[in-house]
C-alpha cells in the first residue's frame, strides 16, 4: 500500500463533513455578528465570502449556551424549511461543503443525519432530502451513515446508484442486516470490527469480528472489492496501546484478505483530548497506510491526502507523535511538553 503515499489520489477519502453533529465554537474564526446578526461565515463556491444566519431558536438550544454551533443543521434546516431566501442560502452552504471536498480529494460524500431530529421519521425524511440535494451538486457518490438501519434505507432509496455506486456507512455484527440493503442498492459498505455487544479489546479481536463480517459480506455475494473494513481507531490519549491495536490489525486483515480488500477508518478518532490534532491524525494517517490501509473517513478540507503525504516526517512534530502513536511516550507527555513549549511550529 506504499503506492498510495506516492500517489494521494488513489487514497479513497470518506470525507465527513456533512454531518449534522458537526460544530463550531461560537468564539472561534467562522461565527461572527454583521449589523446585529450572529452569523456563520464560509466561502461559496465561486469563492466568494458568504453568511449563514443563526437562528433564534438554535440560540436556544443547549449545545449553544456551552459554546457551539451545529453548523450543518442550521443549514439543513434552513434548506427545507426556511424562507426563499433562507432556503437558498442554506442550500448554497450544503454545495460548498460537498464543492469544498470534492476539490480537496473526497472519493464520497459522507452523509449523516443523526442530530437533525431526536424522531427517526423525521431523520428519514431529512436523509432523503439531503442525498437528493447533495446528488444534484456533486458528481461524487454518497455515503449514507447513520446509526439507524432505517434511515440508511431511506438514503440508500434517495441514491441514484444508476450512475455511480453508494456506499453504506457501516455494517457490523450488532446489525447484520444492513447487509441485506447492500446487496440490495449494489452499494460499497464500511463493515467495523465491532463485536455484537461491545467494542474490540485488542488487535486479535478486532481481526477475529472483522474477519466473521467479510465472510457474512462474501456469503451473501458482496464482492471483496465493494468492502471496506475499519479497525476502529480509539484515542491514543486513553491508552498507549490504541495505535499500535488498529495498525497491527490491519498488518494482519491486509495480510489475510489481500490487496483487493479496501481498509478504512475514522482516523481522526485517534487524536481526541490532544493538542495539535492535525498533526497526530496526519501521522497516523501515513502510519496506517504503510501498515495496509488504502482510505480513511477524515475531513480533506482540513487535510487533504496530498498534504497528509507530503508532510515532513523529520519534523519534530511529526516524530513525537509517531512515538505517541507506536506506544513510546507514556501519557503522550513528550508530545504534549513540546506542544506547550511551541517547539513544533
Amino acid at each position: 500500500m506504499n503506492s498510495v503515499l506516492n500517489n494521494p489520489a488513489s487514497y479513497i477519502t470518506i470525507g465527513e463533513n456533512i454531518h449534522t453533529t458537526r460544530s463550531l465554537l461560537r468564539k472561534g474564526k467562522r461565527i461572527d455578528t454583521v449589523d446585529d446578526v450572529d452569523v456563520i461565515l464560509y466561502t461559496a463556491v465561486d469563492g466568494s465570502a458568504q453568511t449563514l444566519l443563526i437562528p433564534d431558536d438554535v440560540k436556544a438550544t443547549q449545545d449553544y449556551d456551552e459554546g457551539r454551533v451545529k453548523h450543518v443543521k442550521v443549514a439543513l434546516s434552513a434548506a427545507m424549511f426556511g424562507s426563499a431566501e433562507a432556503a437558498e442560502n442554506g442550500l448554497a452552504y450544503i454545495h460548498a461543503m460537498a464543492h469544498h471536498q470534492e476539490q480537496t480529494g473526497a472519493t464520497f460524500l459522507d452523509i449523516n443525519v443523526d442530530e437533525f431530529s431526536l424522531k427517526t421519521e423525521e431523520q428519514k425524511a431529512a436523509m432523503t432530502w439531503l442525498v437528493g440535494a447533495v446528488q444534484n451538486m456533486s458528481p461524487l457518490p454518497i455515503s449514507v451513515d447513520s446509526s439507524d438501519v432505517d434511515v440508511i434505507r431511506a438514503g440508500l432509496e434517495a441514491c441514484d446508484s444508476s450512475k455511480v455506486r453508494p456506499m453504506l456507512n457501516s455494517a457490523s455484527l450488532e446489525r447484520l442486516d444492513a447487509l441485506d440493503l447492500v446487496r440490495e442498492h449494489n452499494a460499497e459498505v464500511v463493515i467495523t470490527a465491532a463485536g455484537e455487544s461491545g467494542m474490540p479489546s485488542g488487535t486479535a479481536e478486532r481481526v477475529t469480528n472483522a474477519s466473521r463480517m467479510v465472510e457474512a459480506a462474501l456469503e451473501k455475494g458482496i464482492p471483496l472489492g465493494h468492502l471496506h473494513v475499519d479497525p476502529l481507531v480509539f484515542p491514543i490519549s486513553v491508552d498507549k496501546e490504541f495505535g499500535l491495536h488498529c495498525l497491527d490489525a490491519i498488518r494482519e486483515i491486509r495480510g489475510k484478505y489481500g490487496p483487493e480488500i479496501h481498509i478504512t477508518g475514522g482516523m481522526s478518532n485517534v487524536s481526541f483530548g490532544i493538542p495539535g490534532r492535525k498533526t497526530v491524525n496526519g501521522a497516523f494517517v501515513t502510519l496506517a497506510v504503510e501498515a495496509g490501509a488504502d482510505g480513511g473517513i477524515i475531513d480533506p478540507v482540513q487535510f487533504s491526502p496530498a498534504d497528509i503525504f507530503a508532510t515532513d516526517r523529520e519534523s519534530l512534530g511529526y516524530r513525537l507523535a509517531e512515538d505517541m502513536l507506536l506506544g513510546k511516550d507514556e501519557h503522550c507527555k513528550k508530545y504534549i511538553k513540546a506542544w506547550r513549549k511551541g517547539e513544533m511550529k
